[in-house]
């Protein structure tokens, strides 16, 4: 839920920004760093407040509230007797057990690694399950746009913000609550004489309020690799080489010098030219390796362990495919380009596709299309989306200010340099081409059952709701609440993540959206218009809405939501070998977490589109954004379990109803003042 803040007076803007290899100082600061701190990255890190322990009476009343609006009033009275059972009994003792193990690991929060147990634990393929897609804005000027420029403008970014990262020159992450007076070089001044121990909280004296980096160490050379019963993260933080992959062929590419400098402009590309010319010597691959990352992943670990069996394919996976900084995906014209009319056919594509062009279990894919189009699909277990985004937005703003080469960029040739561009020449045995097979028509399989719906809503923006002093996403999520109530006929579970990174090894917390407000303003809204209340008292509710949803999210950022407790609280009675408490086992904590309902926000202008699957069967997988010019939606769904198409055409009737009501009732306000 934080604003993710990118300080853009970081950026030379020069007429001509396009830096070749004979104006540029390889291994000056200015070309090797994205940015040169005046604080150290991790300066605040030591001293974050530690993610906090709700109490469990609190945290029994924030579930009770979150579940009423979606039980009936029988449903909600045997709840509460269940939920006041486990306050005073087990519940108690598994609160004290999850504080006493909490006081023990002082290094980190009672959450991090239940958390990284939980995804790594997890059976399901990745695409569409937990690989979530950001599609970047793209280049303007045509010059820069080209897949290769482009692709290499986004590698040297990338490294650029790696090692600014490494070096501790990175800017440390900030939440500026009002950067104009505290984003400035004063604040940095007094920071940089604050003890470090003390010095998260002589930032909050200026309403700054540092968040937690430990998940940017994992965003480059991280590899998730299958294993029976639980995967492991794998880093490999000295890597100098990227993995491509072009036509479902794999290659790796050094990009940094053998004392890890970027290699200059001239020379990335160059040793790119020369593997697509190399690669256009080759067939599409017969055996798209790539394909088996899309695997449920117990199938995954088994087809790998067989594939290692050969040492040389052990020695190209591991050394060359795992430990690649990240992974950067050249698709063809067959994958398709953005269409602004109609973008769900690339976005699906991008999404997981046919999956032969991918390698999922890279913490960062980078995905340029054949037009230039530019994408991220990211692996989740080991980080959020605040490290993400962070890293989107400085890559696509230094390369838009300052892009490094254009399509009139000379190159260094790099044909047959088999030292710094290889082609990963694996070996295939029957066993391995079924399994490919297998993965291959299992991914396609889920994909042609997967819909993709958008709305793009123009009547509804930034402006407007600061125009009517509204708040942008209680709108947008209440907007959500009435769509689906119009068009289903009642409530379901609803999740909105929210950030913890305000704390040590904080992840994300859980926002419920769903409340009895927004339930209040909906049944109200949809009585008939003789029966339904003046436009004052509707705008009234909303605000009601608001109010409840401000402080749900704000609870929820400072780790006072009820979430992540419960959830310890349950790991915790299975690390103590005790039984499952009856609170797990009541209808209303399987609905609450049956999350019909799946919420992503995308507060970025570099970003055009988000996309994510449904987390369960019947549900919706909804990435949303309010912007300067339009309300945005993406909706995906599996045909014959949710009706997509059906809850979009009710988000659009939805936006019209609330728009309607804001606009009744400011017009009602100023025909009174007029009056008056």
């Amino acid at each position: 839920m934080f604003r993710l803040r990118v300080n853009k007076s970081r950026f030379a803007v020069a007429a001509s920004a396009t830096r070749n290899a004979t104006t540029t100082t390889t291994h000056g600061n200015h070309y090797q760093y994205l940015q040169t701190s005046k604080l150290p990255t991790l300066y605040f890190q030591r001293s974050l407040p530690r993610l906090p322990i709700p109490l469990l009476e609190k945290t029994c009343e924030r579930f009770l509230a979150a579940v009423q609006p979606i039980l009936s009033a029988e449903e909600y009275g045997h709840t509460q007797q269940v939920v006041e059972q486990f306050r005073q009994g087990i519940g108690m003792e598994l609160h004290a057990k999850l504080k006493q193990r909490d006081e023990a690991n002082k290094h980190t929060s009672y959450i991090s690694q239940p958390w990284f147990d939980m995804y790594l634990a997890d059976r399901v393929p990745l695409p569409l399950n937990y690989n979530p897609l950001v599609t970047l804005k793209n280049e303007t000027r045509p010059e820069y746009q080209q897949q290769v420029v482009r692709a290499t403008n986004m590698i040297i970014s990338s490294l650029r913000f790696w090692r600014s990262l490494q070096a501790n020159k990175l800017e440390p992450e900030v939440y500026h609550m009002n950067p104009k007076k505290s984003d400035t070089d004063n604040y940095r001044r007094w920071m940089s004489v604050a003890p470090k121990a003390f010095a998260t909280y002589a930032s909050y004296a200026f309403k700054a309020f540092p968040l937690d980096m430990s998940q940017y160490s994992r965003l480059f050379g991280t590899s998730r690799i299958p294993r029976i019963g639980k995967d492991e993260l794998v880093l490999s933080p000295d890597s100098k080489h990227i993995l491509v992959m072009r036509r479902g062929n794999m290659y790796t590419m050094n990009v940094l010098d053998s004392s890890g400098y970027i290699e200059s402009p001239s020379v990335i590309l160059g040793r790119l030219k020369s593997l697509i010319s190399l690669d256009n010597q080759k067939a599409p691959a017969s055996v798209p390796l790539g394909v088996l990352t899309s695997e449920q992943r117990d199938e995954w670990a088994n087809s790998r362990a067989h594939f290692v069996s050969s040492s040389k394919n052990a020695e190209l996976l591991q050394r060359q495919v795992d430990s690649a900084l990240f992974c950067l995906c050249l698709d063809g014209e067959e994958d398709g380009v953005y269409n602004e009319e109609n973008p769900s056919p690339l976005l699906k594509e991008l999404l997981a596709g046919k999956a032969t062009n991918r390698w999922f279990d890279k913490a960062i894919s980078l995905i340029v299309s054949t037009d230039g189009t530019t994408s991220i699909n990211f692996e989740h277990s080991w980080g959020d989306g605040v490290a993400v985004l962070r890293y989107l937005n400085e890559i696509y703003r230094d390369t838009t200010k300052q892009p490094y080469v254009s399509t009139s960029t000379p190159h260094t040739p790099a044909d047959g340099d088999t030292n710094n561009v290889r082609f990963l020449d694996f070996e295939f045995d029957d066993k391995t081409r079924a399994a490919v097979d297998t993965a291959y028509a299992k991914n396609a399989s889920i994909m042609a059952n997967l819909d993709m719906n958008v709305l793009r809503y123009p009547k509804l923006n930034k402006g407007t709701c600061k125009r009517h002093g509204l708040s942008p996403d209680s709108i947008m999520q209440l907007s959500f609440q009435l769509a689906y109530r119009q068009a289903f006929q009642r409530y379901v579970g609803t999740y909105e993540s929210c950030s913890t990174s305000a704390f040590k090894h904080g992840r994300t917390e859980t926002m419920r959206p769903c409340t009895m407000a927004t339930k209040a303003f909906c049944e109200a809204v949809l009585q008939p218009s003789q029966k339904q209340p003046s436009a004052g008292e509707l705008r009234a509710m909303i605000d009601k809405c608001s109010s409840v949803h401000g402080q749900l999210t704000k609870d929820a950022a400072m780790g006072q939501g009820f979430d992540r407790h419960l959830f310890a609280l349950k790991h915790t009675a299975q690390l103590e070998g005790l039984p499952l408490p009856s609170l797990y086992e009541t209808e209303a904590y399987k609905r609450i977490n049956y999350n019909i309902i799946s919420t992503s926000t995308l507060g970025a202008d570099t970003v055009i589109a988000g996309s994510f699957g449904p987390v369960v069967k019947d549900g919706l997988g909804l990435g949303y954004s309010i912007m300067n010019d339009m309300a945005g939606a993406i909706v995906t769904t599996y045909k014959d379990q949710a009706r997509g198409k059906e809850f979009i055409d009710s988000l659009e009737a939805a936006f019209d109803t609330i728009c309607a009501v804001i606009e009744r009732s400011s017009s009602a306000k100023a025909a009174s003042a007029v009056r008056n």
